[in-house]
């Protein structure tokens, strides 16, 4: 793309790398108005506590912010809003109260700033006119017929609809495109303009030459870019590498290391001997993950397989009872095992994601500094 491409991207996007958080809740002024506006929001009946009920929006905020899906679409992350409850209650149903509440918040606030600073998410507001230049681009037919030709080599099988549909998951948020992938995406713009640009029988048409997709295909990205102009779409784009230097900073600080390990075999059950069953190697790995810069289990694929491969290799899932000792030692042999391998072979994930509240809605992020402390009058 041209330097005019170049500037109207940087101009359309926002990067979130923790500062603006780490910068309210230090500056306890502000951070005590934050608080107190986000507590009194939540203390519906006003009894200067917070019940379980109460705090439930502030965890669905807190949820939405780290990115995951609504309550009760998923065990894996119905299993993380419980602990981001637990870390307000402490497991009882006794209320919060305000300090509490404070305290809690600013070290769930200070973990997300950790992460964004580790791992900034750029926000892109996608308005159609990288889409049309990409268009209008002299690379534009080479492209999609690339595309025609790699991607979609079955479409002599396939319908028009399904050939333009399955093409436009080709183009990514560097074309202009939104995630394709994305349910909002392709329900709300992705097949009411794939419709819309074909009557019902060219949507079932077959054996579709590389001449009628190319002129179907541009009609359709054509009022894609005119949709995005006139309702433009917020994306947040995300790169992580995973090389193994988080593990080996956690495994060359022995103090942090059996910090983190300690905490996650709190909740491991044990016998009446003080063993613990290998069974729970992964649960103490996924609790140990953020400290040694690891994506959860289940998020990334590649990783997984590195993990399965990891425990075979210290015979992880056949049950034994071992030694608190022992197992501590056979999970810093698993991190070990791990760590090599991605220093051999890094591990690159790249996420967007489409954020459908505006950035400047009342979640538990905090507002821009601005709008965070307003000058006194």
């Amino acid at each position: 793309m041209d330097m005019r491409s170049n500037n109207h991207q940087q101009q359309q996007q926002q990067v979130l790398d923790g500062s603006d958080i780490v910068e309210l809740v230090e500056n306890e002024k502000v951070f005590d108005k934050f608080v107190e506006q986000k507590f009194q929001q939540l203390d519906q009946d006003e009894d200067g506590k917070l019940s379980v009920t109460e705090l439930q929006p502030a965890v669905a905020d807190i949820g939405a912010a780290l990115g995951l899906p609504a309550q009760g679409t998923s065990p894996d992350s119905d299993h993380i809003y419980s602990e981001v409850l637990n870390e307000f209650t402490h497991g009882s149903e006794e209320k919060v109260s305000k300090t509490e509440f404070k305290e809690v918040l600013s070290d769930i606030l200070l973990g997300m700033a950790a992460g964004l600073k580790r791992d900034p998410i750029v926000i892109l507001r996608m308005d159609g006119e990288d889409l049309s230049e990409f268009i209008h681009s002299p690379g534009y037919e080479a492209e999609i017929v690339s595309i025609y030709f790699s991607a979609l080599s079955g479409c002599e099988e396939a319908s028009l609809r399904d050939c333009i549909v399955k093409a436009l998951h080709s183009l990514s948020v560097d074309h202009g495109m939104p995630p394709s992938n994305d349910p909002w995406v392709m329900s709300n713009i992705v097949e009411p303009i794939v419709d819309s640009c074909l009557d019902g029988e060219n949507k079932r048409e077959e054996s579709v030459s590389q001449e009628r997709f190319l002129e179907a295909f541009k009609r359709v990205v054509e009022r894609v870019t005119q949709r995005l102009n006139e309702q433009p779409v917020i994306v947040a784009h995300s790169e992580n590498t995973f090389d193994g230097s988080g593990i080996r900073r956690l495994l060359s600080n022995k103090f942090e290391f059996d910090k983190a390990l300690n905490v996650a075999l709190e909740i491991i059950p044990k016998d009446r001997h003080g063993k613990v069953s290998k069974e729970y190697l992964r649960a103490v790995l996924d609790t140990v993950a953020p400290s040694a810069t690891l994506p959860p289990l289940g998020a990334v694929s590649q990783m997984d397989d590195m993990i399965t491969e990891a425990l075979k290799m210290v015979n992880g899932d056949d049950g034994k009872m071992v030694k608190e000792e022992e197992f501590k030692k056979t999970m810093a042999e698993i991190l070990g095992s791990i760590m090599l391998q991605l220093e051999g072979k890094p591990i690159s994930v790249s996420s967007n994601s489409v954020v459908h509240e505006p950035l400047t809605s009342a979640t538990f992020l905090p507002p821009p500094p601005a709008e965070a402390d307003e000058p006194s009058n």
